[in-house]
């Protein structure tokens, strides 16, 4: 984790898809090229229609966002989760579970150029090219540093998602 100052300020995206607030599954693929993280997003109840749903009605199709992340430089999953969200470094400055984010003046990056800055060939300026996004889930978090992002929409079942998902990191 980072060390956080006065700098940083918490922005919710509001274009990107809610994500499922009880069980979203998060995936994250990436490679030295592509990040790709994919989340269940939050659906509308059924309206009643006398009909019984089953648990297979679930099963077989799902709606979800896949996010890339554009020159990815680095990335964190895992917590905090919902519950113990209060002991994340940016939690008293809006950050909260379940939603998108991006850090304005981010600690993060700066550390990172500060990392790379003994490279012969350091050029400066990560602030102007970088952005730090984090998304929070019911049980874990994603942080990434990279250029932008771009996310569609994906309705199907799991294994095709995971298929979609490879074939975009060839």
């Amino acid at each position: 984790m980072y060390s956080v100052d006065s700098q940083d300020r918490v922005i919710e995206l509001k274009d990107v898809p809610q994500s499922d607030v009880g069980a979203p599954q998060p995936l994250v693929l990436s490679d030295e090229r592509v990040t790709l993280l994919a989340y269940a997003v939050q659906r509308e109840p059924y309206p009643f229609d006398d009909r019984v749903l089953r648990e297979a009605d679930h099963l077989f199709v799902e709606e979800a966002a896949l996010v890339e992340l554009r020159s990815c430089r680095s990335f964190m999953f895992g917590g905090p989760n919902d519950e113990a969200f209060a002991g994340h470094p940016l939690a008293d400055r809006g950050l909260s579970p379940y939603g998108a984010f991006e850090i304005e003046n981010s600690s993060w990056i700066r550390q990172l150029e500060k990392m790379n800055s003994v490279h012969s060939q350091h050029q400066g300026g990560w602030l102007l090219t970088l952005k730090h996004f984090i998304f929070t889930f019911h049980d874990s978090t994603f942080e990434c540093v990279a250029s932008g992002l771009s996310w569609s929409a994906h309705s199907g079942s799991q294994e095709s998602l995971f298929t979609e998902m490879r074939k975009r990191l060839q």
